[in-house]
């Protein structure tokens, strides 16, 4: 069988930077093209400087319609913008890393429905699906907190979210707080309680316990590193720890890169792979959840290629066993 031929629209991003890393060395992808009207020309090593001696491909202005693949690493809204003006053949399977068509009520565009793509809630629609919307960064690490509640119907009082991104969070372009003057040595939050994951967020909770009528409470913040996502949650709940436990290890028995630590976690256990680590505490009548990602790979580019990865019956897997930058 023929390597799948994979496009990417928008290239000079950190996500994309990742998606082309990965892609390199997935034993069954061919990068056909790597779309960038303003580094046309340009190697692709002089934009992501990890990938010198990886690869001599060069972005491109021009479109290859007939790729297997198609990836969308564009600026929220712009998603749309590019697929109005373009056509890809009828088997060109096409996933979106903006938030263009998360939403339940954007799923549906010229045609084409868009399934939401968090394997370890919707993992069968994801088999069979052409056209992907791939969750947000935050929105992966908090759903997957409160999935196995949600599932067994356990949320019965507001939740509180804390949870902290590094700079690469924010994109390449830069601004007042994603200069390093400004990141470093610093902490500050961001969107208090109106966050735009907080839509994929709530749908989630509400697709799984539609008695659901409680707040999400959520609070971004910019930390003074790099890369990750380190998120807390908390919310009343009866039942022992051991009774939580339980439920979250049967929720996640058979998930490719969910795990339940018994053990304090840290970032650093996840930084450089797909993975999700979540951890679990008992306070009085308060349950209080952990969890880390990597935000441009289990949060973004690795989540990407696990989907496209499930959408061609491949491992789920394969391309992404990945060691942590734990040292």
């Amino acid at each position: 069988m023929k390597n799948l031929e994979i496009g990417i629209i928008g290239g000079a991003g950190y996500t994309a930077g990742e998606l082309i890393r990965l892609l390199l060395n997935h034993p069954k992808t061919n990068l056909n093209f790597v779309f960038s009207t303003s580094n046309a020309g340009n190697k692709i090593y002089k934009i992501h400087k990890d990938l010198i001696g990886s690869t001599e491909l060069e972005f491109t202005s021009y479109i290859n319609p007939e790729v297997d693949v198609l990836f969308l690493c564009l600026g929220h809204g712009n998603s749309k913008a590019f697929l109005e003006k373009s056509s890809f053949s009828d088997h060109t399977k096409i996933i979106d890393l903006s938030n263009d068509f998360r939403l339940t009520k954007d799923e549906v565009f010229n045609g084409k429905t868009f399934v939401y793509g968090l394997p370890e809630l919707n993992k069968e629609a994801i088999k069979k699906a052409n056209y992907l919307a791939n969750p947000g960064c935050f929105a992966t690490a908090i759903q997957l907190a409160l999935l196995p509640l949600a599932k067994a119907k356990t949320i019965q009082n507001d939740v509180h979210i804390n949870a902290v991104t590094g700079a690469t969070g924010a994109g390449t372009s830069l601004s007042a707080t994603t200069h390093f003057t400004y990141r470093d040595n610093n902490f500050s939050h961001y969107k208090a309680f109106t966050h735009q994951h907080l839509g994929e967020i709530n749908q989630t909770v509400n697709q799984l316990q539609s008695s659901f009528n409680s707040e999400i409470n959520f609070m971004p913040n910019r930390g003074n590193f790099s890369r990750g996502i380190f998120a807390t949650l908390y919310t009343k709940h009866e039942g022992t720890l051991e009774d939580v436990k339980t439920l979250y290890s049967d929720f996640y028995k058979d998930a490719a890169f969910t795990f339940v630590s018994d053990e304090d976690i840290h970032l650093k256990q996840v930084v450089n792979t797909n993975k999700c680590i979540l951890h679990l505490h008992k306070h009085e009548d308060k349950l209080l959840v952990t969890s880390i990602i990597d935000n441009l790979l289990k949060g973004a580019s690795g989540q990407a290629i696990q989907n496209m990865n499930l959408m061609h019956g491949f491992e789920e897997t394969e391309g992404l066993q990945l060691k942590a930058n734990y040292f």
